[in-house]
């Protein structure tokens, strides 16, 4: 009766002096009772009295402990429902009882309970869980705790507990043994937010003492912990032997003077959501058959590699962040091979991955980008997956692949790189296929040195320089690419560079689409070759090449250009449709040129000049909007039953030219040249500028023309009656009389184009087609 006439303010005051087995039977005693003794305000003022949390603590589950906000907790009072969860375990607090009796006002607020235990050391609180019934849980409250051995062999959790950052105010460490061992026994124990180190007297001591061991048969949970040793010696972390499988949450391993976390001989374990930083050693290490799961670990800042696989050692490795590591983010060696997925791995001092000494591994949607030197390395046997990962920004090349490398490299997006984003050399042999590599600030792929591969399905685009090069006695296989849209050449073969480029597409280059020089031997089969600002294949230097069955065609300027001592074999192509000539051969060319289809080029089909000597056998050349063939400059060639029909100007011979024919077939050519002449028309009337008809050309010297000026028959005849003029020689040529370049001005082209080209005469790659007046 009494209790109903009390205020709610009184009999909550009354209960702020119970404990919690009071406040519990209280709640038994009416509704009233029940709601006034179960507000969170008093269970919050006992909790923190015994646990020091400051925000609840939860224990849903074994090894499992989080701590939540009250203001985000479902239920109506966390600090009771945490208390229920935590009550029954045992507390390390030094000097805390010899405090409650002798201090009076202590005693008056903290009176004992019955069925809590306090030790004053975590050794003393092993044996008690051993002895009484205590659920096995320990708290640890906050201090340093020096030179405890604690080894566990039965099922146990020892938990920090504390006000605010608890990790960092219980701190257990050692400076003569391993601090805490877990051995076969110790079942799924739990340790979790403090801080575990080991800090010897003598940093270089040989010996085999780490923060936290863990052996054979042994399952713990490490949670939220803070792990440190000095010892330039061993590991901080040792995880070793059969059936070591600990899962570790959130813990940070860091500043170690050696290895940070150390996983070998067939251990396992599960580390997620770590910090692992600072260690002069690698950050990880895992060999001899470990096979960890590594998850969310956040590695980096390592004075050292971050993650080292070898010895066979193995492992997963999902989202993890590794960067700015002294030299590789990620090292494999020694028959080592880890799986690596979608990771970032960045801004490593000397890369992002390095494979070598026959290293494999698994390497798939990673993203690898902004290290100082390759993205990855693949060196000495290696042979690596490297799928779907974005490798992009380094510092020099994306993939680099050297010294017998191996390995698949496929469906990357490679990009942005200062060096090639791909470079293969001393006879590696890589798969690479299906990857877009593209915007390098160097070339898209360089093979180099011996090296080999198959580089096949790939998009190779918009690269600075060329979109493959191939060098130095290199023979890859290039099959089925889109190469195209570089800021250079498409694909260029240099100095002794050989391989087969087979069913490419190659267009819209700045230069050519295929370059071949000094000593290349390339076989160019089955590609198209479209689109080159500069022409489709050019061959120089003593270039060399088999270029067969391949269409080559709406090039800027001729579709295929072999000069300066080269000599190609080209054999059943297809060349068409280009804005200039088919094939120009000059400067001392050669080659065989046979069984080619040449047709609808805007100048000559196929144009000789300047000492060349190549060989023309059963070609068909036709529809050209000039000549079909052009022999001028003192050069030579063997033709050999070719046919060429339906040319604007048929096939012709400059002054000086010598040939050996045999069973060519010449017909059906439109012969617009002799019309002109018989028609008395400008020269310039049917070729503009943009074609070069062959026939008689002069230079006048009263108009003070030079020889790079020329001026037609009828010009001479008409414009140029009483001047004196000069025959110089029948070659190729457009009237400047017509163009309206000279002085004098023309009767009978009509209107002057104020065009400055002359004389037309096998301009090479990149300059003008034409000569400039002075």
């Amino acid at each position: 009766f009494l209790q109903s006439l009390l205020p709610d303010e009184v009999i909550f005051r009354i209960f702020s002096f119970l404990l919690e087995k009071d406040l519990c039977r209280a709640a038994q005693v009416c509704k009233r009772f029940n709601v006034l003794s179960n507000d969170p305000v008093l269970w919050k003022y006992l909790y923190q009295e015994i646990f020091e949390y400051t925000i609840p603590m939860m224990n849903p589950e074994p090894n499992k402990f989080h701590q939540v906000s009250p203001e985000n907790y479902d239920g109506a009072n966390p600090w009771k429902d945490s208390f229920v969860q935590l009550y029954r375990g045992v507390h390390v607090r030094p000097g805390y009882m010899e405090s409650y009796s002798s201090n009076s006002d202590t005693a008056i607020r903290l009176r004992p309970r019955d069925n809590i235990q306090y030790y004053e050391t975590i050794v003393d609180a092993l044996s008690g869980v051993v002895e009484g019934d205590h659920n096995g849980i320990i708290f640890v409250h906050p201090g340093i705790y020096t030179d405890e051995w604690i080894f566990i062999d039965f099922p146990v959790t020892i938990i920090g507990t504390g006000p605010d950052k608890i990790s960092s105010k219980v701190v257990v460490e050692n400076t003569c043994e391993t601090t805490v061992v877990f051995t076969e026994g110790c079942g799924e124990s739990y340790i979790g937010y403090m801080t575990v180190w080991f800090l010897p007297e003598d940093p270089n001591a040989p010996h085999h003492r780490y923060c936290l061991e863990i052996g054979s048969n042994c399952s713990p949970t490490i949670d939220h912990c803070m792990v440190r040793s000095t010892s330039t010696v061993g590991s901080a972390v040792s995880c070793a032997g059969e059936g070591a499988n600990p899962t570790f949450t959130h813990v940070t391993i860091s500043d170690c003077e050696n290895v940070g976390l150390y996983i070998a001989d067939l251990a396992e374990g599960l580390f997620e959501d770590c910090e692992i930083h600072n260690n002069a050693l690698a950050g990880i290490w895992v060999k001899n058959y470990a096979k960890p799961i590594i998850r969310r670990c956040h590695i980096h800042d390592g004075r050292d590699v971050g993650v080292f696989t070898f010895d066979n050692g193995y492992g997963y490795f999902e989202k993890c962040d590794i960067h700015h590591n002294r030299i590789a983010g990620f090292e494999v060696k020694a028959g080592a091979n880890p799986t690596v997925v979608r990771c970032s791995i960045h801004h490593g001092q000397t890369g992002g991955i390095y494979i070598h000494a026959r290293g494999r591994g698994q390497f798939l949607e990673n993203k690898i980008h902004s290290n100082q030197f390759a993205g990855l390395w693949v060196t000495s046997n290696s042979d690596p997956t490297i799928r779907c990962n974005e490798i992009y920004n380094g510092h020099q090349g994306g993939v680099y692949i050297f010294t017998n490398g191996k390995g698949l490299i496929e469906k990357n997006n490679i990009y942005g790189n200062a060096l090639a984003g791909i470079q293969i050399r001393s006879n590696s042999s890589p798969i690479v296929r299906h990857n877009k590599i593209h915007d390098g600030q160097h070339g898209g792929i360089y093979v180099h040195e011996k090296g080999q591969g198959i580089i096949e399905e790939n998009e190779i685009y918009s690269n600075t320089l060329a979109g493959v090069w191939v060098t130095t006695g290199s023979s890859p296989t290039l099959r089925r690419n889109r190469i195209h849209s570089g800021r250079q050449v498409g694909v260029y073969f240099y100095d002794n560079g050989n391989g087969i480029l087979e069913e490419n597409d190659i267009y819209n280059h700045m230069y050519s689409g295929v370059q071949i020089r000094t000593g290349s031997n390339p076989v160019i089969k089955m590609n198209k070759i479209w689109g080159g600002q500069n022409g489709g294949i050019l061959v120089y230097n003593s270039g060399l090449g088999l270029i067969e069955r391949n269409e080559i065609f709406d090039n800027a300027m001729a579709g295929v250009w072999i000069k300066t001592d080269s000599n190609p074999l080209m054999r059943g192509n297809k060349i068409h449709d280009g804005r200039d000539g088919g094939i120009c051969i000059f400067n001392g060319g050669k080659g065989i040129l046979e069984k080619n289809e040449i047709f609808r080029n805007a100048q000559a089909g196929v144009l000789v000049s300047t000492n060349s000597h190549p060989q023309l056998r059963k070609n068909r050349i036709y529809d050209g909007f000039a000549a079909g063939i052009e022999i001028t400059n003192g050069a030579t060639a063997l033709l050999e039953r070719n046919q060429v029909f339906n040319n604007k100007f048929g096939g012709n011979f400059a002054t000086g030219v010598s040939c050996v024919m045999t069973e060519n077939r010449v017909f059906g050519n439109r012969n617009a040249i002799e019309k002109a002449v018989k028609r008395g028309h400008c020269l310039y009337k049917i070729s503009s500028y943009t074609s070069y008809p062959m026939h008689d050309f002069y230079r006048c010297y009263t108009c003070n023309t030079t020889d790079k000026n020329a001026i037609c028959v009828n010009c001479v005849q008409k414009c140029h009656q009483g001047h004196v003029t000069e025959f110089t020689r029948h070659d190729r040529f457009f009237c400047d009389c017509g163009a309206g370049t000279l002085s004098n001005t023309c009767c009978l082209a009509g209107e002057p184009t104020h065009d400055t080209d002359t004389l037309y005469d096998s301009a090479p790659p990149i300059e003008s087609s034409t000569v400039r007046h002075a």
